[in-house]
């Protein structure tokens, strides 16, 4: 048996998922549209070039998350999946994992984005293991 260790956004799916919570966050007034997308965009800048403060950038994305009930964020969650993350999951990511479960091996999805945001997604792919930052309430 073998160990399948898969990356998430831009390999499962066709995008950012953290990227996209923030969007949704702002879309559906959750958070301060003007401001916050821009510092999405920030952050998202500068973790392409190398540059980002991960500090910085938990304090700003975990911020929401701690100002809602549990039961508001799920109920969010499944609208995100839906708006933003059903369109964009791989069909052909889908079929590795796929053939990686048919050979018995255990897979494992890592990824920098919160587990609040991830496992959702994850679990989509029928994959049990995640390995991701875990916020604390």
């Amino acid at each position: 048996m073998a160990l399948a260790i898969f990356d998430l956004d831009k390999t499962l799916i066709g995008g950012d998922s953290d990227f996209l919570w923030g969007e949704f966050m702002s879309e559906i007034g959750a958070v301060d549209s003007d401001t916050y997308q821009v510092k999405n965009q920030y952050f998202f800048d500068q973790y392409a070039l190398g540059k980002l403060d991960i500090n910085e950038y938990l304090e700003f994305c975990l911020a929401p998350l701690s100002q809602h009930s549990l039961a508001t964020l799920n109920e969010w969650h499944q609208q995100f999946m839906l708006s933003k993350i059903d369109s964009i999951l791989l069909p052909k990511a889908q079929a590795v994992v796929d053939a990686h479960r048919d050979k018995g091996d255990t897979l494992l999805v890592i990824t920098a984005t919160n587990r609040f945001v991830t496992a959702p997604i994850v679990a989509k792919y029928g994959i049990d293991h995640l390995l991701a930052t875990e916020p604390e309430i």
